[in-house]
């Protein structure tokens, strides 16, 4: 039996119609409830609800939808896939893409992580949105810079840059798949990023035990080599860190970089 479009997205109503003309004529694909309102008035939720039935629109989270493009095919909502970055920058202001999420769009990690990682100033549970995990990383106003804009799918998306993704993962290594994760990507971009830049941002970020993983990463990889001087004109805190902020509070103290080494790095074995 050939199936049509019918079978999926049934006939529309005239305020029905008019929502999703409307939304489209403006280029708003992604929209809210109050969105709607704006458009066809206080009935929205009920026009939103049949909309979502006959697979014209997907509910991201309660009170924002995207409407499905025409040329998804016959199942419409069914088989409407959009890209994490897309979906993340609509579910918090301010926001920007970064931590693990950033470390692999970057190519600097080969692990693709379970969640997307998103910076915020608020405070947001996770969320589940078509099946996949949207975790919200809160972040003071003093470490909220480091961004640039890229496209994907015809939308600007804002993420950490290429340094600030790394310090944003040293100060907060549980957020990046752990030290041995962010250590790795260190050394395989270390001719991509900017050591410089990156203890820049730790200082302006307040938290030196960045500064502290970030030379303890390059000294055990052999990578200190021309950085000593950068790392000379810094006074790091008094006070030992944790080197991982996932792995059991044990282990060795090191006195130069005044960190516990409770997670150890092996970069010998990173080729492998």
């Amino acid at each position: 039996m050939t199936l049509s479009t019918e079978k999926y997205k049934k006939g529309l109503g005239k305020k029905e119609s008019f929502l999703i003309s409307s939304l489209s004529r403006d280029d708003k694909l992604i929209f809210t409830t109050e969105d709607a309102k704006a458009i066809i008035g206080e009935n929205a939720k009920n026009t939103i609800y049949h909309l979502v039935k006959k697979k014209w629109i997907l509910q991201l989270k309660k009170g924002l939808y995207i409407v499905v493009p025409l040329d998804i095919g016959v199942k419409g909502a069914d088989s409407f896939i959009m890209h994490n970055f897309v979906i993340a920058s609509k579910l918090v202001e301010p926001y920007y893409i970064g931590y693990w999420s950033a470390l692999n769009h970057y190519g600097f990690s080969d692990q693709i992580p379970q969640a997307t990682f998103i910076a915020t100033t608020k405070t947001k549970k996770s969320l589940e949105v078509l099946d996949t995990s949207y975790v919200f990383v809160h972040t003071s106003k003093s470490k909220f810079f480091g961004t640039t804009e890229i496209e994907i799918e015809g939308e600007t998306v804002t993420i950490s840059d290429r340094n600030k993704t790394i310090a944003d993962c040293l100060d907060h290594p549980e957020h990046a798949g752990g030290i041995d994760e962010i250590a790795r990507a260190i050394y395989f971009s270390i001719e991509e990023i900017d050591i410089k830049k990156i203890i820049k941002y730790a200082l302006k970020m307040g938290n030196l035990t960045i500064i502290k993983r970030l030379g303890y990463i390059l000294e055990k990889s052999g990578l200190m080599n021309g950085f000593e001087p950068l790392f000379e004109k810094v006074k790091l805190s008094k006070g030992y860190g944790l080197f991982d902020t996932i792995s059991p509070k044990k282990g060795q103290y090191n006195k130069k970089w005044l960190l516990r080494i409770n997670r150890d790095i092996k970069p010998e074995g990173w080729m492998y």
